[in-house]
């Protein structure tokens, strides 16, 4: 497993606004994704070191959205404010992660602007829904130069997490390996007040490090 993204949802002055914050706070400007026509939603991409990358991500006035999990997450969590929605570990082989959650993975797509379409597989955003500490898992079924963190150079990379949860949770949830994704990432975990999951990340960039 590897941890492959985080996910911040947007707040009241929606997309553009948000990711314009957080682009002067790491100096870098995101990318437009696209849009997810399967979950009603649509991010902009700041690509990081080590393949993986952050995500910005808006609901739309569409019906998937109130129909997929994923979207109402994001709805969710920017009427409450915005801020770190979620994080997502990708895997090669689906199988074993559907064997121990006991579901099938479900088809996700994104189109971006330049027309490709990217593809993978999905599972968990149920279960983060209800405990925010828990990761949801993709498995991508694109060429590896066409994944996210690939949309440009980047010099930014994601150095630490502050995580309200329990890592024995996580262990008990996926196995002993989702920990060891993020092994290279120092995880501050605290005991949760309120709903668990991430409450800060840390990013090293050429002018210091920043902490969102």
């Amino acid at each position: 497993m590897h941890l492959d993204h985080v996910s911040f949802a947007v707040g009241p002055n929606g997309l553009a606004g948000t990711t314009a914050d957080l682009g002067q706070l790491l100096g870098a400007s995101f990318l437009d994704g696209g849009v997810h026509p399967r979950f009603g939603t649509r991010n902009m991409i700041l690509p990081l070191k080590n393949r993986q990358y952050l995500e910005v991500v808006e609901v739309l006035d569409h019906p998937a959205s109130d129909k997929a999990v994923f979207g109402k997450v994001v709805r969710e969590r920017s009427e409450a404010g915005g801020g770190w929605m979620a994080w997502c570990v990708s895997v090669d082989d689906m199988t074993e992660v559907e064997h121990r959650i006991g579901r099938h993975a479900v088809p996700g797509n994104r189109r971006r602007p330049d027309g490709f379409n990217l593809q993978w597989r999905q599972i968990g955003t149920s279960s983060m829904r209800a405990d925010p500490q828990l990761p949801y898992v993709t498995s991508w079924d694109i060429d590896p130069s066409e994944h996210p963190s690939q949309m440009a150079p980047s010099d930014i990379e994601l150095v630490a997490l502050d995580i309200a949860g329990s890592p024995q949770r996580l262990s008990d949830w996926l196995g002993e390996t989702v920990v060891d994704a993020l092994e290279e990432i120092q995880v501050n975990w605290t005991a949760p007040h309120g709903l668990p999951g991430i409450m800060a990340a840390t990013f090293r960039t050429p002018n210091g490090d920043v902490r969102i």
